[in-house]
């Protein structure tokens, strides 16, 4: 018996409650999908459960669902299609599935070719993935996210009806934006696809999650206001859904919607990653949400709140095998802690916090702790140490140019450049510091930030800002740091070094606005910072 869910007939896809399978499953929604497919009508229900929770990238619960399907209905070409689908992991992370995972996907493919599909857009669809996958073991990453893409493009051009196939298509041309490529073309045209999907599906989990992706840059972060407004209200008890508003809220320094937002996302992933992990448990979306959480706390003066994230983190100790967003993570919330707060004896003695990481494996996650360091040891006076790390920030560098990672060498370069400028100022020779400076924040405008993190742990241009302000030049400094707001805005150090200079070159009237923004953005501080202390003093005086 053939059973056709049809187009425009949404139904919720509910994961399952109960106490025996909280390991896996998560109750509540988690939005709306409707996915035309000939598999029997006893699995229709998990299975739209399993494609909503795919569009909010929440693998575990996503595979249990299609798991389910199969056992249920041995013939459900989907099920093997969406299992291979899970295993590319994040799209937008740039890392893609793993080398274990890869043949456990292409058994998927296999194993779908030789059902009978009752339909050839189930068979289309099994191939528009298995595009990815296609002799793996010699295609680097870019290659497959592009054969990806231009299999969806296929899919979607041959089944113009079918909202799924388009929706799909967009998120994976999305996939192929590069963070050199600042016209952020894919993400447009991504967009333009998703926003009328957006009409149509306004409790589509997918659509809103992949037009906040798609609006995930400076210039067009504005635009991604409405479907970060919306995703959290289409999946409540998806974690992902609860945390990726903030990726636009912090694009656009909105601080505590980045802070509701996160600690929502974040409560509902600690309980998942402690029913499967235990006490101390933590997962991917477990870390991901602490990162952008402790950024927003520092950029609001909650030192105190940011603090206890860096326990949290600290006290974390079984997860998930370490990937990008765990890495990254982990580095970047103890260097954020110091390094905003300027506390540069603490920068100088950082230590890796939280779970076993194979730092080796993630070069450019442990440069962060290496800059921070460096940072911290010019500005104390122990120049040797500086030099070490420097060195050690080169030889990272080295590392990823020889294993053909462009865009984390350069990251780590501009690390590098930026710690050398302080260390060159540090040791007498401003020439040099300014020139060390320049071209860590030429290097760093030319490339946007990864999606998966908030931001650098201290942006070039502010660093330089901070170098030119200790050098008396109000104009030059108050440059650098509107630059750095107009693709950070309101960046408690950037608006605090824009007051400063404006001070410095005798513009009291502006000192005292900025001064006052300042304030205003601290309103929720549990910290008195001394910076605090000087603008409330000088808009009193």
């Amino acid at each position: 018996m053939t059973h056709r869910v049809a187009g425009p007939v949404l139904l919720s896809a509910l994961l399952a409650a109960g106490a025996a399978a909280a390991d896996d499953k998560l109750s509540g929604t988690v939005g709306k999908v409707a996915f035309e497919n000939s598999c029997s009508p006893q699995v229709q229900e998990t299975l739209l459960r399993g494609v909503a929770t795919l569009h909010s990238f929440f693998y575990s619960a996503t595979e249990k669902a299609f798991e389910e399907v199969a056992a249920q209905d041995s013939n459900c070409v989907i099920a093997a299609w969406g299992f291979a689908s899970i295993l590319m992991s994040n799209p937008l992370a740039g890392t893609g599935a793993s080398a274990k995972d890869a043949p456990r996907a292409q058994a998927a493919i296999d194993k779908g070719r030789k059902m009978q599909a009752k339909t050839e857009r189930e068979r289309d669809y099994l191939e528009a993935v298995a595009a990815y996958y296609e002799d793996f073991a010699n295609r680097p990453e870019r290659e497959r996210q592009l054969a990806r893409a231009k299999a969806y493009e296929a899919l979607a051009a041959k089944y113009p009806k079918d909202d799924e196939a388009q929706i799909f298509y967009a998120l994976y041309l999305a996939g192929t934006q590069l963070q050199s490529d600042q016209t952020y073309a894919a993400y447009l045209k991504a967009a333009a696809i998703l926003e009328k999907q957006f009409v149509k599906y306004p409790e589509h989990p997918g659509v809103a999650h992949y037009l906040i992706h798609s609006y995930d840059a400076p210039p067009i972060a504005q635009q991604g206001v409405p479907a970060a407004r919306r995703y959290a209200q289409i999946a409540p008890d998806a974690p992902h859904a609860q945390h990726m508003p903030s990726h636009i809220f912090t694009r656009l320094g909105l601080w505590q919607e980045s802070i509701d937002s996160n600690l929502i996302g974040h409560r509902i992933a600690a309980e998942y990653a402690q029913k499967n992990y235990g006490p101390g448990g933590y997962d991917q979306e477990t870390v991901h949400t602490l990162d952008y959480l402790a950024y927003a706390y520092l950029q609001t003066a909650q030192d105190g709140a940011a603090k206890g994230v860096v326990d949290e983190v600290a006290a974390l100790r079984k997860g998930p095998p370490a990937n990008l967003p765990i890495a990254y993570a982990l580095a970047a919330i103890p260097a954020r802690y110091a390094l905003e707060r300027r506390d540069w004896a603490e920068a100088a003695a950082l230590a890796p916090v939280g779970a076993e990481i194979p730092w080796e494996r993630f070069p450019w996650a442990a440069a962060m702790t290496h800059f921070t360091r460096a940072l911290g040891a010019a500005h104390t006076g122990d120049l040797a140490a500086a030099k070490s790390e420097l060195a050690m920030l080169q030889t990272f560098k080295d590392r990823l140019l020889e294993a053909k990672n462009e865009y984390w060498a350069n990251q780590v370069e501009v690390q590098r450049l930026g710690a050398a400028a302080v260390l060159a100022e540090a040791e007498g020779d401003g020439t040099r510091a300014l020139d060390l400076s320049r071209e860590a924040a030429e290097l760093e405008q030319s490339m946007d930030k990864h999606p998966a993190t908030p931001g650098a742990v201290l942006p070039a241009r502010e660093l330089r800002g901070d170098l030119l302000l200790e050098r008396k030049d109000a104009a030059a400094a108050l440059q650098e740091y509107e630059a750095s707001l107009r693709t950070d805005p309101n960046r408690f150090r950037s608006v605090l070094g824009t007051a400063r200079a404006a001070r410095l070159a005798g513009d009291g009237a502006k000192a005292k606005e900025v001064y006052q923004q300042l304030i205003a953005l601290c309103a929720n501080a549990d910290t008195e910072r001394p910076e605090l202390v000087e603008a409330k003093g000088f808009v009193t005086e």
